[in-house]
């Protein structure tokens, strides 16, 4: 590859027209290329060129899954919280209780924080298409 680099001695300048220029750019911008000589390079010599596609659809989704993220983990905190100041006053009947109250909410809540965070991850991951979506919808 560093050879291929070396041998890029030859220089074509092309011109354009503003609209010409403006649709090539579009074309780019679509694309993963870093730099548009490469993105050119590429369509030039007829190489497979990848292109992004984001549904904008999915943003509001998005953002009401980001807020749902943020309330699950204070839920998780408090949960968390509740049970180290059980633990702090251990001794009494009352605590004992409420330790295993605590024990049996969160064996009940845990995995189902988990599979809606995972599920979160999934979207979050089709929606920046690092999965594809037959991906995404096997990993429920």
């Amino acid at each position: 590859m560093e050879n291929e680099e070396e041998n890029r001695l030859r220089k074509i300048t092309t011109r354009f027209k503003p609209g010409e220029f403006l649709l090539i750019d579009k074309r780019f911008k679509k694309t993963r290329f870093r730099k548009m000589s490469e993105y050119i390079r590429c369509v030039l010599l007829e190489k497979p060129i990848t292109v992004t596609y984001r549904d904008k659809s999915m943003d509001e989704m998005l953002e009401e899954l980001a807020l749902l993220r943020r309330e699950l983990n204070a839920i998780g905190n408090n949960l968390n919280q509740a049970v180290r100041q059980i633990n702090a006053a251990h001794g009494s009947a009352d605590n004992r209780l409420w330790l295993s109250l605590m024990s049996i909410i969160r064996s009940k809540v845990d995995p189902a924080i988990a599979q809606i965070k995972d599920r979160m991850q999934n979207f979050s991951e089709l929606w920046s298409q690092k999965l594809k979506p037959d991906e995404a919808s096997s990993g429920q």
